[in-house]
């Protein structure tokens, strides 16, 4: 999962993709990076960290143009602590392509070696971006060779790209001198939309992950970009777009609606915080047929993307809703931290309870999901630490069993507190004295409800049924493998940056 953005204006973009990235600071905490092009020149600037940190004044001002695109990282392929796999990755030919990449290739290690071998590019990081912007390139130049690069070319290049990759990815490219193209992978696993502002200098195309972004700057949400479509901006801010994909179908994440994505966005027709209301009904429902709401004092969630759906849950249990952990909003997400060790540290820096919210009560907890269940089994220790009676937690996800291959980080079993365990091995695990999980069926078709249209949803993490139809036992097991290698480079790279600062403070 990234946050990405591109604009083509008439007017400065450094600025407005800077602000956009702050919208989207929710998707990646990892890494940060712009590019912006005058005329044919590239200018970019990408660093690890978060966007605030990344981009100085100094920055921004070595970064001119009228078009750009942006992107906030967090890494799911390659090395989390090279600076080199920070996006934008840019090839020099043909054209001078920049790209940015929200999503992941699951055929990422064949399209490398066959890059290298047959097509003649050279590959320089362990990032599928890198591996996706050679794809495009190589298509590009095979589409053009005996003709302008007109918007025809470029729909034909995107095909050639929907028939070689696999995997999930919505993708922004600028091309020096043409213009920007946006496309989403046929199933629109991972979100993409565009909106446009008339300004005085003129008209302002904007596409990104979420429509917070747009809306969050002053532009109007027009769409989300369809399965397998292809949005060509020119220069002269004329949209062209055409479907290139054989078969579209609209299965989008419905980790987005769960946990990833704003609640204050709209994806594929679906509001987000209405999409978490629908979630905590239903597990209303479910939390009824399992414990008396008699037992229940108060139910308290933990912050931030569950508060709709425990607050709905509250109301319709008929029980107080409270706020009974204060955040610290200068820690980043536990979920999305690299390493186990990191992650669990980070919770009690992350969570602190209210010691009079807790005392004397049985307390229902309610989380948005539980995926590894360090946090939750910290969670409820805080709880029972500041006085609860009894502990309930509450999931408005199903059991997370399965590894998710198309962008979120979860990609092995050994990771998942439920794979292979039943849900009273859960409990015990937790140090809960029950609990309650979302139904997967009841799941999909509360959020479905929101939006006819849709297809169906890519929630393979929750029922196994990976939607591209293409992932074999060997690639979850390089998967694993890849997994293994880049927690020791972590380990290794975390020593030397750790060395480093000693002998930069000595």
């Amino acid at each position: 999962m990234c946050g990405i953005v591109g604009v083509i204006s008439k007017a400065p973009v450094n600025q407005l993709i800077y602000d956009s990235l702050l919208l989207l600071q929710h998707r990646g905490q990892d890494a940060a990076g712009i590019v912006t092009m005058l005329g044919t020149k590239c200018f970019m600037h990408k660093a690890r960290g978060m966007v605030r940190d990344v981009f100085r004044t100094r920055n921004m001002r070595a970064l001119p143009g009228v078009v750009g695109l942006g992107q906030v990282r967090y890494p799911t392929a390659g090395n989390a602590y090279s600076e080199e796999e920070a996006q934008p990755f840019y090839v020099n030919a043909p054209f001078g392509i920049v790209l940015v990449h929200n999503g992941n290739l699951v055929n990422a290690h064949a399209l490398k070696q066959e890059l290298i071998d047959v097509d003649r590019r050279h590959i320089n990081t362990e990032s599928d971006t890198e591996v996706l912007i050679n794809v495009l390139a190589h298509e590009l130049e095979a589409a053009a060779r005996d003709r302008a690069l007109s918007p025809e070319a470029v729909f034909e290049a995107v095909r050639a790209v929907h028939k070689r990759v696999r995997g999930s990815y919505a993708v922004i490219a600028l091309i020096a001198g043409h213009g920007l193209l946006a496309f989403r992978d046929p199933f629109g696993i991972r979100p993409l939309c565009f909106g446009e502002s008339e300004g005085e200098d003129g008209r302002e195309i904007v596409v990104a992950s979420e429509s917070v972004a747009l809306e969050g700057t002053g532009h109007k949400l027009v769409r989300d970009v369809a399965p397998g479509e292809a949005i060509f901006v020119d220069l002269g801010g004329r949209i062209h777009t055409e479907q290139c994909a054989e078969h579209p179908r609209l299965y989008p994440c419905m980790f987005e609606y769960v946990y990833l994505a704003r609640p204050d966005s709209v994806m594929d027709g679906v509001s987000v915080y209405q999409a978490r209301l629908n979630l905590g009904e239903t597990l209303a429902q479910r939390l009824i047929s399992t414990i008396p709401p008699s037992q229940i004092d108060v139910v308290i969630p933990i912050p931030e993307s569950s508060r709709p759906s425990a607050m709905q849950l509250a109301q319709k249990i008929g029980k107080p809703y409270r706020e009974g952990f204060v955040k610290n909003r200068y820690v980043g997400r536990t979920f999305i931290m690299p390493g186990q060790g990191m992650r669990k540290k980070s919770v009690r820096q992350k969570l602190n309870a209210i010691a009079s919210e807790f005392k004397g009560r049985n307390v229902l907890l309610v989380d948005d999901s539980i995926v590894r269940g360090t946090t939750s089994k910290e969670i409820v220790q805080m709880a029972r630490e500041a006085g609860a009676r009894k502990v309930y937690m509450a999931s408005a996800a199903p059991p997370v069993r399965f590894p998710n291959v198309y962008g979120i980080d979860m990609p092995t079993k050994a990771e998942l507190i439920a794979h292979d365990r039943s849900t009273e091995e859960i409990r015990q695990f937790i140090g809960a004295d029950a609990l309650i999980y979302q139904d997967v069926d009841a799941m999909k078709r509360v959020v479905a409800a929101l939006n006819p249209k849709l297809d169906g949803f890519e929630a393979s993490c929750f029922d196994g049924h990976y939607v591209t139809g293409d992932i074999t036992a060997a690639e979850f097991d390089a998967m694993a493998s890849d997994r293994a290698g880049q927690d020791d480079e972590e380990d290794d790279d975390r020593t030397r940056l750790a060395l480093q600062r000693a002998t930069e403070q000595a």
